[in-house]
């Protein structure tokens, strides 16, 4: 079973990802601009990670970051 996961995906959908993740007892990650701060779905998330420089579309585009993230 996985123990923690990367959500690469925003709003109402990231929000269905986190909440079955903490049924499963799963922690959540996420990268997520600065645009996307005050978001639900990053205030539910275990941890997170901003990248206050970068636009949303380029946050989520960059799959570098994102995997450094899932590994950590």
């Amino acid at each position: 079973m996985f123990k923690k996961i990367l959500i690469a995906n925003r709003g109402e959908i990231a929000c269905r990802v986190i909440k079955t993740a903490r049924k499963m007892g799963i922690a959540t990650v996420a990268v997520y601009s600065d645009a996307d701060r005050d978001a639900m779905h990053v205030e539910m998330i275990s941890s997170g990670f901003p990248a206050p420089t970068a636009t949303a579309a380029r946050v989520f585009m960059r799959h570098s970051s994102q995997r450094s993230v899932s590994f950590s």
